[in-house]
C-alpha cells in the first residue's frame, strides 16, 4: 500500500459518518464527566465530600447509577472514537509552513492520546473494578523520584502541565475556541461564547494547579504532593477562602462541561 492509498483510506475514515457521529460523542460524555466532576468538587467544598473529584470520582458515579454499566461503555466507546478522530486528523494536517504544520499536528496527536488514555482508564470502571488517580500520580512521581535524573523530569513534566493550563486560560480569554465550533447566532452565540470563556479558564486553573503539585512534589521530595486534579481541588480548601475558590472552578468545569455538549452539536468535523 502506497503513500497515497494510505492518506486516502486515512482521509475516508475521518469523513465516515460513523466516526464522525460517535467523535460527536466522544465531546459529549467528555462534558458529562467534567459536570460530574465539578459537582463533586461543590460537595468537598461544601462538607468534604467522599467522592474524589477527578476522572475516576465521575467513572465511581457512573458506576453506581441505575445504567452505569452502558453508561461507562458509552463513555469508553465516545473517547476512543475521539481519540482515533483527533489522531487522523492530525496525520492528515496540511497547510502553512513546515513548523506550524508540525506543531498543529503534534498538538492534534497529543489530544488524540489523551482522550484515548481517558477512555482506557474508564475501562477497568466499565469492568466493574476500579483506581484512583490520585494515588496513581503519587505512585508514578515516586517512581520518577527514585530514578536519575528522575526529580528533574518530574519538575519539566509540571513546567509542561502549567503550561497546558495556561493554554487552556488563553484559549478561553481570546476565544480562540470558536476556531473548533460553527457559532450559532444570537442569543444562542453569546450563551456559548460565554460557557466557552468561563469553562476554558477554570479548567485551565485547575490544571495549572496540579502542575504546581507536580513541581512542588519534585522540589520537596515528596510524592504525595503530587495528587491529581482531586487533590489539587482538595488543597484548595485549606487556603483562605479557599472553599469559595474550589466552588467558583468548580461552577467553570460544569460551564466547561455543557460547552463540551454545545461542541458536541456544533463542532467542526
Amino acid at each position: 500500500m502506497n503513500d497515497a492509498s494510505v492518506t486516502g483510506a486515512a482521509r475516508s475514515a475521518k469523513n465516515s459518518t460513523p466516526l464522525r457521529g460517535l467523535a460527536r460523542l466522544g465531546f459529549a460524555v467528555n462534558g458529562l464527566l467534567h459536570i460530574l466532576i465539578g459537582l463533586l468538587a461543590i460537595g468537598i467544598a461544601v462538607d468534604g465530600g467522599n467522592e474524589k473529584a477527578d476522572q475516576s470520582g465521575a467513572f465511581s458515579q457512573l458506576a453506581s447509577s441505575p445504567g452505569g454499566v452502558f453508561l461507562l461503555w458509552t463513555v469508553v466507546i465516545g473517547m476512543f472514537a475521539l481519540g482515533l478522530w483527533l489522531l487522523i486528523s492530525g496525520f492528515l494536517m496540511s497547510g502553512g509552513d513546515s513548523k506550524r504544520k508540525w506543531a498543529r499536528r503534534g498538538a492534534e496527536v497529543a489530544k488524540g492520546l489523551t482522550y484515548l488514555a481517558l477512555g482506557a482508564t474508564a475501562v477497568p470502571f466499565a469492568l466493574g473494578s476500579s483506581t484512583s488517580s490520585s494515588s496513581s500520580t503519587s505512585s508514578l512521581s515516586a517512581k520518577l523520584m527514585s530514578s536519575p535524573g528522575g526529580v528533574f523530569v518530574l519538575i519539566l513534566v509540571g513546567v509542561i502541565v502549567i503550561g497546558v493550563g495556561v493554554y487552556f486560560v488563553r484559549k478561553g480569554v481570546a476565544k480562540k475556541f470558536t476556531q473548533d465550533i460553527s457559532l450559532p447566532g444570537d442569543p444562542m452565540r453569546k450563551f456559548v461564547l460565554a460557557l466557552g470563556v468561563a469553562g476554558y479558564v477554570s479548567k485551565g486553573i485547575a490544571i495549572g494547579i496540579v502542575g504546581i503539585l507536580v513541581i512542588a512534589a519534585g522540589i520537596t521530595n515528596d510524592p504525595s504532593k503530587s495528587t491529581g486534579l482531586d487533590g489539587a481541588l482538595t488543597k484548595l480548601t485549606a487556603l483562605p477562602f479557599g472553599a469559595i475558590i474550589l466552588v467558583v472552578i468548580a461552577i467553570g468545569l460544569i460551564a466547561y462541561g455543557l460547552y463540551c455538549f454545545v461542541r458536541a452539536w456544533f463542532a467542526r468535523l
